[in-house]
């Protein structure tokens, strides 16, 4: 007998576009950028209030593909700013709804996923879903402690790719993603580092604002006292501090571009402080792998390299040099979220695993987005 196959449209908003795609199982059979002009976006008041735009944008773009919406057999979106909770596959609910709308974490455009999947999933009877949102939270207890009273450590990191190629190398591997250890480090405009137990992240470092590698966008842990005199000096302002660190720090504030292949071009002409800095971001995320081995007790089953920076082979071999005595190394450059969203998707309809209720289970911490 013929397995039944699934047709699922994911649905990943941005600032300024949307992305979707339509997958039969795994298979990508259409995957489009729509674009979205500035001007009309500051017609709408806020984020959630672009939702009827948005949507009718996918529907005209999926019509004119020539895509029959008959066909599908569930709708899953890009996770928002929701409460934390563990990572999965959640069915959108209305908490869910209500949370996104009103920004529980933040508002972001990213909230409009378990929006816009539930409006048109909900005109089909059929499932939406969203995919380990960016505050999936399963530290340990030990792994909260910054070593300052005030200040609690945050899981804020690249979820739904760490989790994602996280699977494809088990699968490599020949073993269910529950019973290994793994190493995955995310590397694009941010850096993360997560510590993968068993299925779980129990360590990661805050790749937002907060610390770890410094990387193309982003300055990660800087010196706490020299970081307190800036901030005291009367020389900038609080949202100027919080710009160098975020958006004008790492490869940005050394070398003034954001670009990995603009600095291995600046290296090729034999500019040395761009060799330098390059190479510090590369030391820089094998120290945060050799200190996420620590958190695994040395058992390491693998490590895996991923996101946009992963593409370039000077920068992932520096780093590979450093850490492959702990364990093999995967490369998988990249990050494909619609795919990551499909596979999500597809393990609950397939009845790999259960989809998960929202907020049941959430862990009893705040996460909240700048």
């Amino acid at each position: 007998m013929q397995e039944q196959k699934f047709r699922i449209l994911t649905i990943n908003p941005g600032s300024t576009s949307t992305k979707i795609g339509v997958f039969e199982d795994e298979r990508s059979i259409f995957e489009k950028t729509i674009r979205h002009d500035a001007e009309t976006l500051q017609r709408y008041p806020s984020i959630i209030d672009q939702y009827e735009f948005r949507k009718q944008t996918i529907l005209d773009a999926l019509d004119e593909e020539g895509i029959n919406l008959s066909k599908l057999s569930a709708v899953c979106g890009r996770g928002g700013l929701l409460r934390p909770i563990e990572g999965g596959t959640y069915r959108v609910n209305e908490q869910m709804l209500e949370d996104l709308k009103k920004g529980y974490s933040g508002q972001h455009a990213s909230n409009l996923g378990g929006i816009l999947a539930h409006e048109i999933a909900s005109a089909l009877n059929i499932p939406a879903f969203i995919v380990d949102p960016v505050v999936v939270d399963e530290l340990e207890p030990i792994a909260r402690i910054s070593g300052f009273a005030l200040i609690e450590r945050r899981s804020i990191f690249h979820a739904l790719n760490q989790k994602a190629v996280a699977r494809r190398v088990a699968k490599q591997l020949g073993k269910p993603y529950e019973e290994l250890n793994l190493i995955v480090a995310h590397m694009g405009g941010g850096i993360t580092v997560g510590a993968h137990k068993k299925g779980r992240v129990v360590d990661v470092n805050n790749g937002l604002d907060g610390e770890g590698p410094f990387s193309p966008e982003r300055a990660g842990t800087v010196p706490a006292g020299d970081l307190v005199s800036l901030c005291f000096s009367g020389e900038y302002y609080r949202d100027e501090v919080m710009s160098m660190l975020v958006g004008k720090g790492g490869l940005v504030g050394y070398l003034g571009t954001n670009d990995a292949v603009k600095v291995e071009k600046m290296i090729e002409a034999g500019d040395e402080k761009a060799k330098l800095i390059y190479s510090a971001m590369a030391y820089q995320v094998a120290k945060e792998i050799g200190a996420a081995s620590a958190v695994l007790a040395g058992k390491v089953d693998a490590i895996i390299l991923t996101g946009g920076l992963a593409y370039g082979k000077q920068f992932v071999k520096e780093i590979i040099d450093r850490v492959n005595w702990i364990a093999d190394v995967f490369v998988h450059p990249g990050e494909n979220e619609l795919q990551a969203l499909a596979e999500g998707a597809l393990r609950v309809l397939r009845g790999e695993e259960k989809d998960k209720v929202y907020p049941s289970g959430n862990v009893a911490h705040t996460t909240v987005l700048r």
